[in-house]
């Protein structure tokens, strides 16, 4: 009988024998958007800056996972862009060794003009966020965004060679379903520079708005593009499922009616330093404290093992009863 690899000594492994090699690190918890999604209207109180974590420290932490098997690494917010001198970290990220692949998600509304300065320091790939074709929606969902600076951000993204652009799309229910379509029909254009990700709605405090499972995404856009033929190579390390619509590659991340928990591998460095197993669950101490107490290499790596192991087997988020996401999602980085 041929009996599976055993994992590397080094890896870091939870309870359930889920292998955690890719880190998505918020690098702040400020935004230039208030997505209806993401934020109360009235906004939040921003972390002090002496409480994120400074880029030589996050560099520290990566480092030390990457010998421990960490492999990619994907910086999110807040908007990321937002935070001064993003290259450095980018930069000093990409020099780990093991560190293979270094991405990153943002809003676009800044990066037409740092995307050739992004790419020069390291970045490789790029998410972006995009909810609406029409500018007044687009505008309403992120309370002030900008649709023509963000298309300007994905062209810039693609000729900078970021690719391929994975444009993302929360879709919620009687907001902007009806554009699932035209979404598609807009990334087939600009395949297969461009992949498109529909994500359902993740109900965070409060229910604001209505999910729309993946299931019926696929539905919808089956029956106007024609059939949905499953993309079984790896498109990344992410949980989303992939499918080819023609020339363009289309997945869907779909965290409440398809969990995705009993494969995860991701981890959640915050702005503020907490090490988050899991995207519900935010009881996990903060790395910050240990890193400015004069911890060595070696007891952030017990910290790490122990933090890991305590993992919980998922989350418990529903539509209707359940419990909703901890925590508002700009401070935990997506």
């Amino acid at each position: 009988m041929c009996l599976p690899p055993s994992p590397p000594v080094s890896a870091l492994l939870d309870r359930f024998g889920r292998i955690h090699n890719y880190l998505r690190v918020s690098v702040t918890d400020r935004c230039n958007f208030r997505c209806v999604y993401c934020l109360p209207e009235e906004g939040v109180t921003w972390l002090p800056r002496q409480s994120l974590l400074g880029y030589e420290e996050i560099a520290r932490v990566v480092r030390v996972m990457a010998g421990m098997g960490l492999r990619s690494v994907r910086l999110t917010g807040g908007e990321p862009t937002v935070r001064r001198d993003l290259p450095a970290l980018v930069e000093s990220i990409a020099a780990v060794p093991g560190i293979v692949d270094l991405s990153m998600t943002t809003n676009a509304h800044r990066f037409a003009s740092q995307a050739s300065v992004l790419k020069a320091a390291g970045l490789r790939r790029v998410n972006i966020s995009l909810d609406s074709l029409d500018a007044a929606r687009f505008a309403r969902i992120t309370r002030g965004g900008d649709l023509a600076a963000v298309l300007a951000g994905i062209h810039a993204a693609i000729e900078a060679g970021l690719t391929p652009v994975k444009v993302n799309m929360v879709v919620m229910r009687g907001e902007n379903d009806d554009e699932i379509v035209p979404m598609a029909r807009w990334a087939m254009a600009v395949a297969p520079a461009v992949q498109l990700r529909f994500i359902e709605y993740m109900p965070f405090e409060s229910r604001w708005h209505q999910n729309v499972p993946a299931a019926e995404m696929r539905v919808t856009l089956a029956s106007a593009l024609g059939e949905l033929v499953p993309v079984t190579s790896k498109q990344g390390g992410g949980p989303a499922k992939h499918w080819q619509i023609g020339p363009l590659v289309v997945g869907f991340i779909a965290p409440i009616t398809e969990h995705f928990c009993a494969t995860c591998n991701r981890l959640r460095l915050l702005a503020d330093g907490h090490l988050r197993t899991c995207l519900a669950h935010e009881d996990t101490p903060s790395l910050r404290d240990v890193l400015r107490g004069g911890a060595t290499d070696g007891e952030l790596a017990l910290l790490l093992r122990g933090i890991v192991g305590g993992k919980p087997a998922g989350h418990l988020a529903e539509m209707a009863g359940g419990t909703a996401f901890e925590g508002v999602m700009t401070h935990i980085g997506g």
